[in-house]
């Protein structure tokens, strides 16, 4: 048994204040195991904005796990675009732009970069990721713990949905998804979009699901202002979309993915009972 709240796509700089104060409100009155936020906590990367972002995500429960977006750069600094693109991000949050974990003994949880500074192509808000750390994901999700729910979080969707406003045109998306799909991964948690969905990755087992998360910005796109909660059990994993009707969150789609059954043995992956176990399966 477990639950994920997961946020996206805040966007502090044209953020909705008051969906912002009850998403706070709502993750402390909420038991979870992990707050989950999937990048783009800035509109245009200024240090006010991040100032904001860090405030409201510290003010979160612990523990938090946040990952970068393509909003996470500083705009209108082209040498920090092209050299250091994610200081300031990191600086902010406290957590790595790359290769960063959370585990735990009910879920496990690895982030990948799919933002870019810069690229050589004429929209550089869409995705690229590298198979190189794609495959150091898969890895280390494929030795957690036995039973946990195992997630990939990155900002882009790898695979394009069918039906939302906004592409992301992953370069080597569909690549990195088998990848994912073969390590067993149940979950591929993503933003940008701006609005949610769940549903199977059509490769391997198709037991790994995309699940994308909606904003609390004021740049929506045909959905409310909303997030994820995640619940899950041995058998089913249940992705509900919260959505803010101007007074409170309500349930707003909910989605029942059938849990593939995790069959590997102490042998060959990490078992919690025996203490040290665990933290091996930490970076």
């Amino acid at each position: 048994m477990g639950r994920i709240l997961q946020f996206s796509d805040v966007h502090f700089g044209c953020e909705h204040k008051r969906a912002c104060a009850a998403a706070l409100d709502y993750a402390h009155a909420t038991p979870n195991d992990l707050v989950l936020i999937t990048g783009d906590i800035t509109q245009k990367g200024y240090p006010a904005e991040f100032a904001a972002a860090r405030d409201w995500m510290r003010a979160m429960p612990e523990p938090r796990f946040v990952i970068v977006g393509n909003h996470d750069v500083p705009y209108w600094d082209a040498i920090a675009r092209v050299f250091h693109p994610w200081r300031a991000f990191e600086t902010a949050t406290g957590f790595p732009a790359h290769d960063g974990q959370f585990a735990s003994h009910e879920v496990m949880v690895r982030g990948v970069v799919t933002a870019r500074g810069f690229q050589a192509r004429p929209n550089w808000s869409k995705g690229v990721i590298d198979l190189d750390q794609t495959r150091r994901a898969a890895e280390a999700l494929r030795q957690a713990p036995i039973g946990a729910l195992r997630i990939l979080a990155c900002h882009h969707p790898l695979i394009e949905m069918v039906g939302t406003p906004m592409t992301g045109d992953v370069k080597r998306g569909d690549e990195a998804a088998l990848i994912f799909a073969e390590a067993g991964v149940d979950l591929i948690m993503t933003g940008h979009v701006h609005v949610p969905f769940a549903m199977p990755i059509p490769l391997a087992d198709h037991c790994s699901y995309a699940v994308g998360c909606g904003t609390l910005s004021h740049r929506e796109r045909g959905s409310p202002p909303g997030f994820n909660q995640v619940d899950w059990d041995a058998t089913t994993i249940t992705v509900t979309a919260l959505a803010w009707d101007g007074a409170a969150y309500h349930s707003h789609q909910v989605w029942h993915l059938p849990r593939r059954q995790d069959t590997r043995k102490a042998a060959t992956a990490p078992d919690p009972n025996v203490p040290g176990e665990l933290e091996k399966a930490v970076v």
